[in-house]
């Protein structure tokens, strides 16, 4: 991880956090902005680099201007369970932010990202004297809730293809497509998408390559292209 130190760049990149019509910074007053932009850390991480760790306090708010990252818990074994992604712009590690608790899980960079991390004290005493914006993160934490107990849902009861058809989805909606309207727009190791399903990557490799027998996906190393989207929701919706 480096700091970013040049004043120009640190600008654009908090103008990016606060101005975008994603971030919920957006609606709040000039001055607010202002310290916000004033005391925020800017910080590039490279591919691979951990963000922040299962078992650490918070030490600010986190927004990702711009990259990929997971977020994960560790199990048994040391095997990872991929419980998020997140894309640009959006916070992230905002739950224990503000229940002034550890993390539950870690971040890892999948590509290189810049993170901003924005004052404690700031952001509380914001939350304290803005009802609209202290609305918002309890919209967000709520979202946030009900996709985690769907998500557990499918996690148990879903037969490996439903998960994995459900993974790919996940990844279309986070993420989006390419140019070419079908290939992903994200390049995840085959362990890395096993540990999304909640299965072995063994599992994860077979099952992909069916999907790709069966003319549902086309397969060109990392990538992955839907060929056949609603058969993929039908995989999906029958569990």
């Amino acid at each position: 991880m480096q700091i970013i130190n040049d004043p120009d760049l640190h600008y654009n990149l908090c103008q990016i956090c606060i101005e975008s019509p994603h971030s919920l910074l957006s609606e709040l007053d000039r001055k607010v902005k202002q310290q916000i932009t004033e005391t925020t850390i800017c910080i590039s991480y490279k591919k691979g680099d951990l963000i922040y760790q299962e078992g650490r306090m918070p030490i600010g708010l986190l927004c990702l201007v711009s990259g990929k990252v997971k977020i994960f818990k560790e199990g048994v074994g040391g095997r990872q369970q991929i419980v998020r992604m997140a894309k640009p712009i959006g916070f992230i590690g905002y739950r224990a932010f503000f229940a002034e608790e550890m993390h539950i899980a870690s971040a890892e960079a999948l590509e290189d990202s810049i993170v901003c991390r924005i004052k404690t004290d700031l952001i509380f005493d914001i939350v304290r004297t803005n009802p609209e914006f202290a609305m918002s993160i309890i919209r967000a934490l709520a979202t946030d809730l009900g996709f985690s107990n769907r998500r557990t849902v499918t996690l148990t009861q879903k037969h490996i293809r439903g998960r994995l058809a459900e993974a790919l989805l996940v990844l279309k909606d986070t993420y989006g497509y390419e140019a070419d309207n079908a290939t992903l727009k994200v390049c995840l190791t085959r362990e890395d998408l096993a540990n999304l399903s909640n299965m072995t990557t063994a599992n994860a490799i077979r099952t992909l390559s069916h999907f790709a027998s069966e003319g549902i996906v086309e397969l060109d190393g990392k990538k992955i292209k839907i060929i056949d989207k609603e058969k993929l929701e039908q995989v999906n919706n029958q569990g």
